[in-house]
């Protein structure tokens, strides 16, 4: 029980930034779009082009972002087929549930997160596994939600147009040419982590201010609940077993790591994205909400029991 009030004491100063968000909604009349747009063109490629540039580059490491796209982008299929048992054909909260279903909080909640449970060294391993978040939603997730009211050649065009996947792109190259990172640029970059993930926390409480009762879809919160509080952990569970009975392939502290990822919340950026294609923003906002409030005993729980 100590150990579990430690880690709910250490992830509650997240919350309050959705509190904080929800009263600048609500008395400054912040609007949400504003601040999803701030987040997809200039945070989002400043953080991934920094986590490019400086990951430690080998077989396993590249592994992480590969593994996490791969995932995301087969369980976004599988959630999008099995989304048409419970919506009609045609209807756009289909491509919303599978994008939001298939994806996780890895940046805004998983690194600070990830650091109250593993400390800093494990940050180098979570970077890289929310790269491979990034990657789907900037590719495979952001075409799916597009879909829900886009052809698919303006779907297509939509995701050339994303600054994300050229970012990770270059921060990739300056790896490779071993571009140092001057002592400034580790500064700039640490500081815009923490705005990355404060911001993000913000947007949610922004998205709920003012919303009403219809924002509250039943289904859509079964759907994803179910999808993040039994598929991915069950998942990361499988896939930690395989790797220490079979594969051999990664470490204790990436297979902790691991189910961390398999446990957090659903993406903010499902508002993001949600916000800026017009795919129901309200209700992706209260699923995220509804989601991040239950991690915050969902993962404590978790870990006591399996870390």
């Amino acid at each position: 029980m100590a150990v579990f009030l430690a880690l709910v004491g250490k992830l509650l100063p997240l919350y309050l930034f959705i509190v904080a968000g929800y009263l600048l909604g609500v008395f400054l009349h912040l609007k949400r779009r504003p601040v999803a747009l701030l987040l997809l063109y200039i945070l989002s490629p400043i953080v991934v082009f920094e986590g490019g540039w400086t990951a430690h580059l080998s077989r396993s490491t590249l592994a992480l972002p590969v593994l996490f796209l791969v995932i995301c982008s087969i369980l976004c299929g599988l959630f999008y087929f099995l989304s048409g048992f419970v919506w009609k054909r045609g209807d756009s909260i289909r491509n919303l549930a599978a994008f939001a279903s298939a994806n996780g909080n890895s940046g805004y909640f998983g690194i600070p997160a990830g650091l109250a449970l593993f400390g800093p060294r494990a940050l180098g391993i979570i970077v890289l596994c929310s790269l491979g978040f990034v990657l789907y939603e900037s590719s495979t997730g952001f075409f799916t939600l597009a879909r829900g009211n886009f052809t698919v050649r303006e779907s297509l065009r939509k995701v050339v147009m994303l600054p994300v996947l050229y970012a990770f792109g270059l921060g990739i190259i300056a790896n490779v040419w071993h571009v140092p990172v001057s002592a400034g640029a580790a500064v700039v970059f640490q500081d815009v982590r923490t705005i990355f993930s404060i911001i993000g926390m913000l947007l949610i409480g922004v998205s709920l201010a003012g919303e009403r009762l219809s924002a509250i879809d039943s289904r859509l919160l079964a759907f994803t609940t179910v999808a993040k509080t039994i598929v991915w952990p069950g998942l990361m569970l499988c896939l930690i077993a395989l790797d220490r009975q079979i594969f051999h392939i990664f470490s204790n502290d990436v297979h902790g790591v691991l189910l961390l990822m398999g446990m957090i919340p659903l993406a903010v950026n499902t508002v993001v994205y949600s916000s800026v294609l017009k795919v129901h923003p309200e209700k992706a906002a209260v699923a995220v909400m509804v989601s991040t409030c239950l991690a915050l005993f969902f993962i404590p729980a978790l870990s006591v029991v399996f870390l």
